[in-house]
């Protein structure tokens, strides 16, 4: 691991959430030499990044109440899209006035998720994450593919890339966030789903019916992205599918990962995403609406798994 560098001036960094997303980021911001804290629910020891036969440690800083942080310079949301108002008591300590904040979410409405839960006038700088990881235990993330964020060009996009600059982070500034948002809406929009309905990892696509079908699922959301503006093409559902035959074949998917460990499901901002662009523009998604019934299904489920382990029923 090259050695820590020294900025000239260090900057608050705080990333909001410990999962596999979070870790990652904070992990690979930390030889960037600025104030790295990890804002997380629960307390973790330390953290530790499985990439590329390497075993990194990063000393960062850990936080679990608000009300112990300092205001960020750049704030990192790396919780799921779906728990993003859960993020509002962080986002309201550690934003100021000059304060960025980059949201590492799927989805395609970045900036209005966000915006109710910042204070007015924060910076919001979307963001699409182009890498695989999995959180294996709590403090311990293991990296397969990817290392880039791409953001919409422009005044943030290069003092992010600045600040980023000395890591292993590759910030890809985009003309046309539109498209770029919904082209790694379709990475997720197979895998995401199918790994999670059939509790299988990434290997499942070299079949030729699975390819197929993941085909099919794509290029219905590839309609509703057109109608929306973005510019995919058929050349687009091509990469998806060769980005799956690269991945390793015990890869997964955050959606599978989470039905594993008995968490929320995000597939209202990832499948529901489309099948509700889709009805905006009167264009048909039967097959996406089909795996968003059956995700709902299984996210009943796991709430009601939940519940059922608490005294008299009572959700929290």
């Amino acid at each position: 691991m090259p050695p820590i560098a020294v900025p000239a001036t260090p900057l608050r960094i705080a990333v909001i959430g410990g999962g596999a997303i979070g870790g990652f980021v904070a992990a690979l911001a930390h030889p960037t030499g600025h104030d790295i804290t990890l804002c997380v629910r629960t307390p973790l020891d330390r953290l530790t990044l499985e990439t590329d036969g390497e075993v990194i440690e990063a000393p960062v800083r850990f936080a679990v109440d608000p009300g112990t942080v300092e205001p960020a310079d750049w704030v990192f949301l790396a919780t799921k899209a779906q728990d993003t108002a859960g993020a509002a008591g962080w986002l309201r300590r550690l934003c100021h006035s000059r304060t960025v904040v980059a949201v590492l979410q799927n989805g395609i409405d970045h900036a209005e998720r966000v915006a109710p839960h910042a204070p007015d006038g924060t910076a919001v700088l979307p963001a699409v994450v182009y890498v695989s990881v999995e959180c294996t235990t709590p403090g311990r993330v293991r990296h397969y593919a990817g290392n880039e964020i791409h953001v919409p060009e422009g005044p943030l996009a290069a003092r992010l890339a600045d600040l980023l600059a000395a890591g292993r982070l590759k910030v890809v500034p985009v003309a046309d966030f539109t498209t770029t948002s919904w082209r790694k809406l379709l990475t997720n929009l197979a895998a995401n789903p199918l790994t999670a309905l059939l509790q299988q990892r990434m290997g499942i696509f070299t079949d030729p019916g699975m390819a197929a079908l993941t085909r099919d699922i794509l290029g219905e959301a590839a309609a509703v992205a057109r109608a929306e503006g973005a510019d995919l093409h058929n050349a687009d559902i091509d990469r998806v599918l060769e980005m799956y035959a690269m991945v390793p074949p015990d890869g997964g998917s955050s959606m599978l990962y989470d039905r594993l460990a008995g968490r929320p499901l995000e597939h209202e901002h990832i499948t529901g995403a489309v099948v509700r662009a889709g009805e905006r523009h009167g264009i048909p998604t039967p097959l996406n609406g089909m795996l968003l019934t059956l995700l709902r299904a299984v996210d009943r489920e796991i709430a009601a798994g939940k519940n059922a382990e608490l005294p008299s029923g009572r959700a929290t």
